[in-house]
């Protein structure tokens, strides 16, 4: 399965979802601020892309500072509860292919599992 988490107002999302469609893909598209994922994919998400939950996360944000989210001392499950309850937190866009993924920034950077 090939999918891909999406925000159609982001250009690198699109250039990423471009870049497969031109390889003759058709990825799962999901519009991950229409259809959030819970923590538990998140986690996941996160356990395929093999970085913590704080290098996931878009600190350019205006809720990033609301909710204190810099703070150091902030855990793996608080910062993905954020993403959870908050999902434009959530950088993008992520492609996500046999057990394996990659955020698109640049959207070149998915090409290494298509």
């Amino acid at each position: 399965m090939l999918r891909i988490y999406h925000n159609p107002r982001c250009s690198k999302s699109r250039a990423a979802l471009t870049l497969l469609q031109e390889r003759g893909l058709t990825p799962d598209v999901v519009e991950y601020l229409k259809t959030p994922p819970d923590a538990g994919q998140l986690a996941t998400l996160l356990k395929q892309l093999g970085i913590p939950a704080r290098a996931l996360l878009r600190s350019g944000e205006a809720i990033y500072r609301e909710l204190g989210l810099d703070d150091p001392a902030l855990g793996e499950d608080a910062l993905i509860a954020a993403m959870a309850a908050h999902p434009i937190l959530i950088e993008r866009p992520i492609v996500v292919r046999d057990g394996k993924a990659v955020i698109g920034r640049p959207p070149e950077n998915i090409l290494s599992i298509v």
